[in-house]
């Protein structure tokens, strides 16, 4: 189960820093995967925001998962959650896909629970 939990943790790191990434360096397409599209005069700076707070989850997961340890990583993960679950609002209540706000978001703070409950477990 060990594995099992810092993979998973591991995974959902560096998936959020990839998403950071894309919203930092393809931030349309971005917002069009994130369920609410960019736009095309609406202003870049809050793409740029996102990408920087999702970058920077990531990093400090990763961070907390080496040199802090699975508890560490854990309670970063119960807290975390929050970001999907405000995500899936924020879709729902711009008129995003309901899909998009449940497949995605939703499913992403399951997951993520999933894994703190793996973390906390060890």
């Amino acid at each position: 189960m060990t594995v099992t939990a810092y993979t998973l943790a591991a995974v959902l790191d560096l998936f959020v820093l990839f998403i950071g990434a894309r919203f930092l360096f393809q931030p349309r397409a971005a917002a069009a995967g994130y369920g609410v599209p960019a736009k095309p005069d609406g202003d870049p700076a809050y793409l740029t925001i996102k990408g920087v707070r999702d970058g920077t989850f990531g990093l400090v997961g990763l961070a907390l998962l080496a040199f802090a340890g699975a508890r560490a990583e854990a309670w970063f993960m119960l807290v975390v959650a929050l970001v999907p679950l405000g995500d899936m609002v924020i879709v729902l209540r711009h008129g995003g896909a309901k899909a998009v706000a449940f497949g995605i978001h939703f499913a992403t703070a399951i997951v993520v629970l999933i894994s703190a409950g793996l973390l906390f477990a060890l």
